[in-house]
């Protein structure tokens, strides 16, 4: 039994059950309220790699993360998302983004698994619902960019967030670049698929790119379609990575989470 209840503006919703313990109806009411809100999270789990893993494989294949080592040998798919109170740059992922829109193939999903936060509300993550930013934009500019594509690389302006973690825990690649629309349907609603972290510019180039690149940008991640998720020991967060942009918030402290990306 799960009981689903979705945030303001219905930008996220939180789920109260037992992840361990979830009939096949229950996951199909999960994938339903993914699908709807965008970002669900679940808390008070108590999850080993083994069983995160295991939840995880109901949503489609996991992904290898093309920068950063994984957890172990055992667990290659579990990435180690770290702040140290050490670090002197900006957190992991502190600027909105999409996870690995620089690839040909990006995750469609991201999990979260919160093993070491600081005191709640002072490590939040933010996130952006790209359904609403699509429904206020204005109809000019969606038939701009209806046939456009948007190019996006590994060494755009949120790859200074990973300079700490790549240094420990890197893997020796070149800057990757892909190229992909910028609005995607999901169901039946339309969503802004564009990370304003990796973002480089339009293809083809189109007049007065510079200047709708900024607007684009800014549109994306109005105060009105934001939500705020405070992190809680042993939580677990799920988000599309079509309709949604996240951020981590700026914060001095140790954080770890357990991040698994899927296809």
């Amino acid at each position: 039994m799960i009981k689903i209840i979705p945030n303001k503006k219905d930008i996220g919703a939180e789920i109260i059950c037992d992840l361990i313990k979830l009939s096949n109806l229950d996951f199909k009411k999960i994938k339903s309220a993914l699908n709807r809100y965008g970002v669900i999270y679940f808390k008070k789990q108590n999850l080993t790699s083994n069983s995160y893993i295991k939840f995880a494989k109901n949503f489609g294949k996991l992904a290898n993360y093309p920068r950063l080592k994984g957890l172990s040998k055992k667990y290659p798919q579990i990435t180690v998302v770290q702040r140290k109170s050490s670090d002197k740059g900006p957190s992991f992922g502190e600027q909105f983004h999409t996870d690995s829109i620089y690839t040909n193939k990006p995750p469609r999903f991201t999990m979260l698994f919160s093993k070491l936060v600081p005191k709640k509300g002072a490590a939040n993550t933010e996130f952006c619902s790209q359904y609403l930013a699509f429904k206020n934009l204005p109809t000019n500019i969606k038939k701009k960019l209806k046939l456009v594509k948007g190019v996006y690389s590994s060494e755009g302006p949120i790859s200074i967030t990973t300079k700490e973690r790549v240094k420990e825990k890197g893997k020796k690649i070149n800057e990757l670049v892909a190229v992909h629309k910028i609005f995607k349907k999901i169901n039946l609603n339309y969503t802004i698929y564009c990370s304003p972290g990796h973002f480089m510019g339009f293809k083809p180039k189109i007049k007065d790119q510079l200047k709708l690149k900024k607007f684009l940008s800014k549109h994306q991640i109005k105060k009105k379609f934001q939500y705020s998720l405070e992190w809680e020991k042993n939580q677990l967060a799920i988000w599309d990575n079509r309709s949604m942009l996240h951020q981590a918030t700026p914060f001095k402290g140790n954080r770890i989470m357990h991040r698994i990306t899927i296809h």
